[in-house]
């Protein structure tokens, strides 16, 4: 698998998992979103594994390399340059056109764009297998003006050109462009002849020097050199002339619908031996129009033309990330968008839970106290406090088990709401009911021979289970007395029944106090002697059902007011809710 693809699948499998990291884990989804979403990234993910594979296929078998051509290592970092244009067989040979030929000099390397329409399909084969060379990567556009006889064709070619850089430029590409020609003179000049827009004036490129014109003629080192450069200088300036006037306002022009295409040089060279010099060219016509003579034609020249690596120097050379590094940069660029998309969900979450459990916690605090059921604020109240309750849990289990992640991330501020939220729960009392809304329990009723020896207020030593099992369901709760009241028969002296009733009534009392620390405020003692018989006092049995002991909840507003200990270690009378007798 070659390494682009290798990393641009690996890219794809990595924004995918990002994806499901947020979907299943961060943003708040129900089970039917995490699914659909789920599903999707699968499909996207799929989808953009198969078309890397086909798009590197297809770049892969879309350009063929010419007999002994093969592109430079991955590790190349001298400029590279697809020349196309005119004058082509000179400089790269006989290779068929529908491969891609190049050569490869100490100073760059050199592609041939066989025509103008095949600039970005040569650009995107040179980038599928080196994509780190975008920056190394430019043109050169070569226009021999004795190759040209039709001045409307060379416009329409050019802007053809400015319309295929454009199209490379919008993918990323720089793509500076070198505008060049070579022109057929009476001696070679083995120099080239510069100027752009950083440096207007001519230059004389000669192997490693850089000249300007006056000092290039001053080398002269004979008259003949000297009347030679002379000439040289007046076709130049010539050539100059032309190219501004034929070709340059087709690629720098505004008004046409394509960006504009600055050339970075302008250069040429001259030699005696030049490509192909076609009669009635346009440079024959632009000679004749301003001097009257005709250039003369002279035969097509079979000799390799030299490739132009004085000028690589001018290009602007950009240094591109290798394919690993580019891959880990967009990874992290991915994982910076994931982090973001986080980020931003914990802070909103956080924000909503805050926001739900503040307001949960006002609108209790709203709501009047009711000191009744029947007032319409105990339902509203009680409402309120099972919503408190509910956020409670929640925040109890986040701060046991920790938060989820949609709510971590280091952003989790609910905690601070916690104990004010605790705080309203616990300061939370009912509203004591009615005695006509109360439901009053059924009497407890015990023995008092199981309880007492005759004519004894003194209980019995195995008394304490018989009270468990009968007392196991009386509670002391705010608002409700524990009415003790004892009862006898009708034997004996009536005034010594009455007292017998009340100290057995007390010592009942007394034990239910010692088992369940209840407050002296919780009980009623009473004692009936054998005024309230529930059957006859004529029977044994009778006068045994008479002997007794009852006890029972009776609704009192103010009663059983429960000791709370609060801080400092005071304890205040305050009404709680329903306690169990502990035995």
């Amino acid at each position: 698998m070659p390494t682009q693809l290798r990393w641009t699948r690996g890219l794809w499998l990595w924004a995918g998992s990002l994806g499901l990291i947020l979907s299943l884990a961060i943003l708040p989804m129900s089970w039917a979103a995490q699914t659909l979403w789920t599903l999707a990234v699968i499909i996207v993910v799929t989808l953009g594994w198969l078309f890397a594979g086909r798009s590197a296929l297809r770049q892969r078998q879309s350009i063929t390399l010419a007999a002994g051509s093969l592109l430079p290592a991955a590790g190349f970092l001298q400029p590279v340059v697809a020349v196309c244009g005119d004058g082509l067989h000179p400089l790269f040979g006989d290779a068929p056109e529908d491969q891609l030929a190049l050569r490869v000099t100490e100073q760059g390397c050199y592609l041939r764009v066989p025509c103008i329409e095949c600039l970005p399909s040569i650009i995107d084969y040179v980038l599928a297998n080196r994509p780190h060379w975008a920056g190394q990567l430019s043109v050169f556009y070569i226009v021999n003006p004795a190759e040209q006889t039709d001045r409307a064709l060379l416009a329409g070619r050019t802007q053809t050109f400015r319309r295929q850089v454009a199209r490379i430029r919008r993918e990323g590409v720089a793509l500076p462009v070198l505008l060049g020609c070579y022109r057929q003179a009476t001696h070679s000049e083995l120099a080239w002849f510069t100027w752009g827009a950083a440096d207007p004036e001519l230059t004389v490129h000669e192997g490693t020097s850089h000249l300007s014109m006056a000092q290039w003629q001053r080398q002269s080192v004979d008259l003949l050199t000297c009347a030679q450069r002379v000439r040289t200088s007046v076709l130049v300036e010539s050539l100059n002339s032309w190219l501004a006037n034929a070709v340059l306002p087709h690629l720098e022009s505004r008004e046409q619908r394509d960006p504009p295409c600055p050339v970075t040089a302008c250069a040429m060279m001259f030699l005696s031996e030049a490509p192909v010099s076609l009669p009635g060219n346009l440079w024959a016509s632009w000679l004749h129009g301003r001097t009257t003579l005709q250039p003369a034609v002279r035969a097509a020249s079979t000799a390799a033309l030299p490739f132009p690596d004085p000028l690589l120097s001018l290009l602007p050379r950009q240094t591109n990330l290798t394919p690993e590094r580019r891959t880990a940069l967009y990874g992290l660029w991915l994982f910076v968008l994931a982090t973001t998309v986080a980020l931003s969900s914990s802070a909103w979450q956080n924000r909503l839970l805050l926001r739900q459990v503040s307001d949960d916690l006002h609108r209790y605090r709203a709501i009047p106290e009711a000191t009744t059921f029947e007032q319409p604020e105990h339902q509203l109240r009680e409402q309120a406090v099972a919503l408190l309750r509910s956020d409670a849990s929640r925040l109890d289990r986040y701060y046991r088990e920790g938060e989820p992640l949609s709510l971590g991330l280091g952003l989790y501020a609910a905690e601070r709401i916690r104990p004010p939220l605790l705080a309203a729960i616990a300061a939370y009392r009912a509203p004591i009911p009615s005695p006509a809304q109360a439901r009053i329990p059924d009497p407890v009723r015990l023995d008092s021979l199981s309880l007492f020896a005759s004519g004894s207020a003194e209980l019995k030593p195995g008394s304490a289970k018989v009270l468990i099992n009968a007392l196991v369901d009386i509670k002391a709760q705010p608002g409700w007395l524990i009415v003790i009241a004892g009862h006898t028969d009708a034997t004996g002296d009536q005034q010594r029944n009455l007292l017998l009733s009340r100290a057995r009534a007390t010592a009942v009392r007394d034990w239910m106090q010692q088992m369940g620390d209840i407050p002296d405020s919780c009980f009623a003692i009473q004692g009936f002697g054998a005024d309230q018989p529930i059957s006859s006092n004529d029977t044994p049995e009778g006068r045994a059902a008479n002997r007794r002991v009852d006890i029972r909840l009776v609704p009192e507003t103010g009663a059983c007011a429960l000791p709370t200990q609060v801080s400092g270690g005071q304890s205040l009378s305050r009404q709680q809710p329903a306690t169990n007798l502990h035995f």
